[in-house]
C-alpha cells in the first residue's frame, strides 16, 4: 500500500491528511481510506527547520495506520534539501527507522539540492515538480511519480489530497 500525506495549518492547528492506494496508476475512485488527524498547539514555521513543525504532525496521523502495510510513503516537501542536509522526508525516514521508503514531491525548487531531485514534468505545464527520494532509487521515484493519473502537473491523487487538508474542521 502506498501512504501519501500532507498537512494544512490554521494558526497553531494543523489538519493531515492521509490516503492509502495500490498503484501508482490508481485514481479517486480506487484510494482505499482517507486518514485524517487534528493537532492543536502546533509549533511555530521556523526557517530552514520545516520538520519541527510538520514531523510531529505526520507521526501522529502514522500512529493511526499499520505500517507494516505500507511499501512506500509519498510527502509534500523534500528529501534532502541543500549540501545533502535532510529535509522533511529525510527525518520522516530516520523516524520510522529507516524501514519505509520515502518520496517528496515539491512544487518549488529549493536552492542548492539539484544534485539530490529529479525534475519530474507532467501534462503541459512548464513548471515541474521535484522528486528526492530516500530508501528506494531516486529514478523509480521518479518515474512513478510521473505515471501517477492526471494530466496536469499535480498528480490527481495528490490534488484530491491537498483538497482534503483544506476542509478544515475540527472534528474530533
Amino acid at each position: 500500500m502506498i501512504l501519501a500525506i500532507d498537512v494544512y495549518y490554521m494558526e497553531n492547528q494543523a489538519k493531515t491528511v492521509g490516503i492509502l492506494f495500490e498503484h501508482w496508476t490508481d485514481t479517486k475512485s480506487d484510494i482505499n481510506a482517507v486518514i485524517t488527524d487534528y493537532q492543536n498547539n502546533v509549533a511555530p514555521y521556523q526557517s530552514g527547520q520545516f520538520y519541527r513543525r510538520e514531523l510531529p504532525c505526520i507521526m501522529s496521523l502514522l500512529n493511526k495506520i499499520d505500517l507494516s502495510t505500507i511499501s512506500t510513503i509519498v510527502i509534500d516537501g523534500y528529501v534532502y534539501l541543500a549540501e545533502g542536509q535532510m529535509g522533511l522526508g529525510g527525518y520522516l525516514y530516520n523516524a520510522l527507522n529507516k524501514v519505509v521508503p520515502i518520496i517528496g514531491v515539491a512544487k518549488k525548487m529549493f536552492a542548492g539540492n539539484s544534485q539530490y531531485l529529479i525534475e519530474v514534468m507532467r501534462g503541459q505545464s512548464k513548471h515541474p515538480l521535484y522528486v528526492t527520494a530516500i530508501g528506494t532509487p531516486l529514478e523509480e521515484a521518479a518515474t512513478n511519480i510521473k505515471l501517477m493519473t492526471g494530466k496536469y502537473r499535480i498528480p490527481d491523487l495528490l490534488s484530491f489530497l491537498d483538497q482534503q487538508t483544506k476542509l478544515f474542521k475540527h472534528e474530533e
